[in-house]
This record gives structure tokens, sequence and C-alpha cells, in this order.
């Protein structure tokens, strides 16, 4: 009879074989990818300065965000002028479905975040925006 353990994943083993949006770089610790997990993504997502994804959205997944170092923003709705700022320490909920744009606000620090969706990491990528539609974001 075989029982239920813990799965670790190293730091150093971060899986990438992940869905993916514009060149932020999604790194899966939990998730079907490299544990047994059916229900749950959980990974750390880094963001270069000045880095904006692509509007795109999580398809049925529920999303959890925490920021871990930078200030982020997310642009949500018509045109994708509303936005919600992030910072080390804060947490963001995305509902399912929501088309969105995520950002690096800083242009000389990197943006860490950990982020957790159920079931898995789905990425449904729409056509891109002009950086200039964007309140307030700048390349770096």
């Amino acid at each position: 009879m075989s029982h239920a353990v813990p799965v670790v994943t190293r730091g150093s083993a971060l899986g990438g074989e992940t869905a993916q949006s514009g060149d932020a770089v999604r790194r899966s610790g939990v998730s079907p990818q490299n544990t047994p997990a059916t229900k749950i993504w959980f990974g750390k997502v880094s963001n270069e300065p000045g880095h904006r994804s692509p509007p795109h959205h999580h398809a049925e997944c529920e999303t959890g965000g925490y920021v871990l170092k930078g200030h982020g923003r997310i642009y949500f709705g018509e045109g994708y002028r509303e936005f919600v700022d992030l910072y080390e320490g804060d947490f963001v909920f995305v509902p399912p479905m929501m088309p969105h744009v995520e950002v690096n606000m800083s242009t000389t620090e990197e943006l860490v975040w950990l982020t957790c969706r159920t079931p898995d990491n789905l990425v449904v990528n729409f056509e891109d925006v002009p950086d200039d539609s964007l309140i307030g974001y700048r390349r770096a």
C-alpha cells in the first residue's frame, strides 16, 4: 500500500514548461508540469524593468498574486484604461476571464511576484495595444 508524500521543487529547478505571455518569465514550483498536482499552479513570475505583457486572460482560472519585490500594475477594463498598482507585500486577485495587461512600472528594477492559479497556468493572449494607451506606462 502506497502513501502520499510531500513533493519538493527546489528553487534551482523551477519548471519553465508552462504557458507564457510576452516576455514575462513564469516558472512553476507546484503544478502539473513538475508535481502530481492537478488543481493548482503556483509559481514565480519575473518581469524585467519596463516590461509589460500583451493583453491576455487566464481562461477559467482564479488567480492570486503576491508581490515579493517591485512596483507592478494591472491594467483592465475597456481599452485597458483602469488599473491597480501593486507593491512589495501586496496580494491581488484576478477573476477568471478578465482581460488584463501586467506591467513592471519601474524602468530600473525587476518585478518579482508569486502567482497561484486554479486549476493550471492557462493563458489566452490577445492582439497587443500601443504603449501610449496604457496610462503612466513607459518602457525601460
